[in-house]
């Protein structure tokens, strides 16, 4: 059952990110935020998980269309903080800068970040492995990084992850055999 509030969230999410598109794709950005939550779902039965899971990229790729304030007033600091917590440093300039900089947020995260950081970064090893298969070598122009260093990337999340929730936890294993597919690409 999807409670007024979760539904609500489902709105908000697609409303913020109804022009955009996933990278180099067609597809809409808003099945990421919802294959996030549908993820998260599989870890924890916490709906201000499931909601920041939505809202996760809402901060940085869309906060003229929908801001802090007014996901603090809709949903309350829990949530709030949950997606701060994954947003990365928009200030850095540098591609390295903000990775390191999120790595080394991810170490002191709260456990529901690390939910959300988890099954963002599954979703996004999942949606790279299927494109992978239907282009090949193409893919790597799509990111500021290639694949090598996007390769470090989803290895060095990985590492706090498995780490800080446990080999055990719910979908940690699922990350490992994406990002163990990922590597052979």
């Amino acid at each position: 059952m999807i409670s007024p509030r979760l539904a609500h969230a489902i709105s908000i999410a697609a409303y913020a990110h109804r022009n955009q598109i996933r990278k180099a794709t067609s597809i809409p950005y808003i099945c990421h935020p919802y294959s996030v939550m549908v993820i998260a779902q599989s870890c924890t039965c916490d709906e201000d998980v499931f909601i920041a899971a939505l809202l996760h990229d809402v901060l940085e790729d869309a906060a003229e269309e929908y801001s802090e304030h007014e996901m603090l007033n809709d949903f309350g600091p829990r949530v709030v903080s949950i997606v701060k917590e994954v947003t990365k440093d928009s200030s850095l300039s540098m591609w390295q800068e903000r990775a390191d900089s999120y790595l080394t947020h991810l170490e002191t995260a709260s456990h529901e970040a690390l939910i959300v950081c988890l099954a963002d970064k599954t979703h996004n090893l999942m949606s790279m492995v299927a494109d992978y298969e239907a282009v090949g070598d193409a893919l790597w122009a799509r990111f500021n990084a290639g694949k090598d260093r996007q390769l470090w990337w989803y290895s060095s999340v990985w590492d706090v992850l498995e780490r800080r929730l446990g080999k055990d936890f719910p979908g940690v294993a699922d990350y490992a055999r994406l990002l163990s597919m990922f590597a052979k690409a």
